[in-house]
């Protein structure tokens, strides 16, 4: 079930090395777009079940091989993962069982391949796939600085859903079932960084941030999104089975959102 229930300003805005997501009780949005004479404007919210949109990727055409894609993209901090495992655990409830969630941190060779990952990723996971093959990649030890040597398989399975910054970008949309961008207050998840990584990060976040808004901006990322997500909504829900949509669908031909 899914439905209108409020209105409430809407302001829009790396790595965790892992997003915390929203949290029943956590702080909304701190004020939004103004209109004539500096008076906020209302954006209608959408309360949606998490099961609903599971349900409606599995409805969707497979369009990377035998497998739908769901790409889980955002800025740093807004809620991805949390999004992701949601979207996850909703699918395991349906036929075809729990989907592998594949997390961008893991796959960059540190800081500097914050967007240049995504041909190894194409070779070693979404090639395979095309072909109905697993695919396998080597993930990326923040500690150790380092790839670890054992691979991680990707199975061929109904779905697989991608998540991190640049997730949905431009060259794989005509193989997305469905296409999330997950926002949040940008002080929100500058401080959610912080707190998970400590305020020694803070050098590479903001160029970090630099990064991520120059792509999305450039690969027109929200425009094409099926799905905008608030990853902070101020609504009192149960956000592991709920989640708060924000804005209209975007022009992307991903998914149907209902």
């Amino acid at each position: 079930m899914h439905g209108v229930v409020g209105r409430e300003p809407l302001d829009r805005g790396g790595p965790r090395r892992r997003d915390p997501g929203p949290h029943q009780g956590e702080g909304g949005h701190a004020g939004g777009p103004t209109g004539p004479a500096g008076a906020q404007v209302a954006q209608v919210v959408v309360v949606e079940a998490y099961a609903e949109v599971a349900r409606r990727v599995l409805a969707g055409p497979a369009r990377l091989g035998r497998t739908r894609l769901v790409a889980v993209d955002g800025p740093s901090g807004a809620g991805k993962s949390r999004f992701a495992a949601h979207l996850a655990d909703a699918l395991a409830a349906l036929p075809g069982g729990r989907p592998p969630v594949v997390h961008t941190d893991d796959l960059l060779d540190g800081w500097d391949d914050q967007l240049t990952f995504w041909p190894r990723f194409d070779d070693e996971v979404l090639v395979p796939l095309r072909r109905g093959e697993p695919g396998a990649y080597r993930r990326y030890s923040w500690v150790r600085r380092s790839f670890l040597p054992r691979p991680v398989a990707v199975p061929v399975t109904p779905v697989l859903i991608v998540e991190g910054v640049s997730a949905a970008r431009a060259v794989i949309r005509s193989e997305l079932t469905l296409a999330v961008f997950v926002t949040a207050p940008a002080p929100l998840r500058l401080a959610r960084a912080v707190e998970r990584d400590g305020p020694d990060i803070l050098p590479e976040l903001r160029r970090w941030h630099a990064g991520e808004r120059m792509h999305f901006a450039a690969d027109d990322t929200t425009a094409h999104a099926d799905l905008v997500v608030d990853g902070a909504p101020a609504l009192p829900l149960d956000t592991s089975r709920y989640l708060v949509r924000v804005g209209g669908a975007g022009t992307g031909s991903a998914g149907t959102p209902g």
